[in-house]
């Protein structure tokens, strides 16, 4: 049977496009909301609960998933939270008030949840420790190309369709795309028939569990999982950075309608920029620990010392964000750089799972880790309508402080990033 060159950049390039339409997906319902409030009297506040009701069942959906995958594997794990998303994003099109957006955005939330520690759980198995942290900045990408695509093509789609048949057609993209995974993606690196001998000697000589295999290890219950400190080092780290990103996400659109009077074609014109800063971000920063252990250092030094970067990079633009972004085109090309940071920084730390646990264990605490992530996010939701009532300066100066306490938490934390013992 032929081979194919290459197999494991054809595994994570599909992953990585499916992180591209979960954001296009995510990212609808914030640039159209100011046509869709106009249209059916919503306020922010509104918005506000329904993005929660997204990201509770998102939270829920990390730990929910990253079971799921460990139990189903990869392959329909992805086609089973992919069709639930889909067929999420497809229905908003019906949602007529805050109780059915809010239903949609539940099962969205749930569904898309799947993506990161799936992709967490694909990259410990395809490939070897080195290269995990450009595989996941790679997928990492995704989210960011996604969000750069999603602005103009939605603002083009509404402007051509109205908000209703723009929510229709990007749900088809999720469908479309299991077609090509069920095809590549036929079975593991150990078994898969395209893969040459020469990758998979590579792929497994480089793995932490290369000597025993992860097939025949047990997945650890979470009370185990969390016996040890390193994992922690995770689960604080994410608290504190995750709401870094999400506040951009979830409100940057809101934030352009508010301060500048923007409509739905303005804030596509504007809300791409910041991403293409975050899509380098995901790639160099990936590249850049991988680069590190192929010069000698170690895991633990590698990772930490491209967070501590990622992390300086983040702060920096933050509180540049509060002094000088004074001009919407001066705010979004100083997010880029925060942006930038971010995921220099947490394409590492979300690559630690992998680097702690092996086989089934890696996808349940890279789901929780998203979980108590999303919980930050959640009460960050609540506070921005109220706070943003008199200026978004205080939520800004918020953000940039836990940038130095998530990266503490890796080094009190995780005093070594190394495989720990498992039962």
């Amino acid at each position: 049977m032929k081979k194919v060159k290459g197999l494991r950049w054809w595994i994570i390039g599909l992953i990585a496009l499916a992180t591209v339409i979960n954001y296009i997906d995510r990212s609808t319902l914030a640039i159209m909301w100011p046509s869709i409030s106009k249209d059916l009297g919503m306020t922010k506040q509104d918005y506000a609960l329904i993005l929660n009701m997204f990201m509770i069942a998102y939270a829920i959906g990390q730990s929910v998933s990253g079971r799921l995958f460990d139990r189903v594997g990869t392959r329909l794990g992805y086609v089973t939270t992919i069709m639930v998303w889909g067929l999420s994003s497809f229905m908003h099109s019906f949602a007529r008030g805050i109780m059915s957006f809010s239903f949609f955005r539940v099962t969205l939330g749930l569904g898309e949840a799947g993506n990161w520690p799936g992709a967490v759980k694909s990259n410990a198995e395809w490939f070897p420790v080195k290269e995990r942290a450009v595989a996941q900045g790679i997928f990492n990408s995704g989210a960011s190309i996604g969000s750069v695509i999603a602005p103009p093509l939605i603002a083009i789609l509404w402007a051509a369709f109205g908000w209703k048949v723009t929510f229709m057609i990007v749900g088809c993209f999720g469908m479309l795309w299991i077609i090509p995974w069920l095809i590549i993606n036929k079975a593991g690196p150990q078994e898969h028939p395209w893969i040459s001998e020469e990758e998979k000697e590579f792929i497994l000589a480089g793995q932490h569990d290369s000597q025993t295999g992860t097939k025949n290890l047990k997945s650890l219950t979470l009370k185990q999982i969390l016996s040890h400190r390193e994992s922690w080092s995770v689960l604080v780290s994410r608290f504190f950075l995750e709401p870094i990103w999400w506040l951009f996400v979830g409100w940057m659109p809101i934030y352009l309608a508010d301060k500048y009077g923007f409509n739905v074609k303005q804030i596509g014109y504007f809300a791409w920029v910041p991403y293409v800063g975050a899509a380098l971000g995901s790639i160099i920063g990936g590249g850049y620990s991988g680069k590190l252990m192929s010069r000698g250092k170690t895991v633990d030094q590698a990772r930490k010392q491209a967070i501590v970067t990622g992390g300086t990079i983040m702060f920096l633009g933050l509180i540049t964000t509060i002094l000088f972004a004074n001009t919407p085109l001066k705010f979004v090309i100083i997010v880029a750089f925060v942006l930038f940071g971010f995921q220099f920084a947490i394409g590492n730390v979300q690559t630690i799972p992998s680097d702690l646990f092996s086989g089934k264990s890696v996808g349940s605490l890279a789901g929780l880790g998203g979980s108590v992530g999303v919980f930050s996010v959640i009460i960050m939701n609540f506070l921005v309508p109220i706070i943003s009532k008199i200026s978004y300066i205080p939520i800004f100066i918020m953000i940039a402080v836990f940038v130095p306490l998530g990266v503490t938490a890796i080094f009190l934390l995780a005093r070594e990033i190394k495989p720990v013992k498992q039962y």
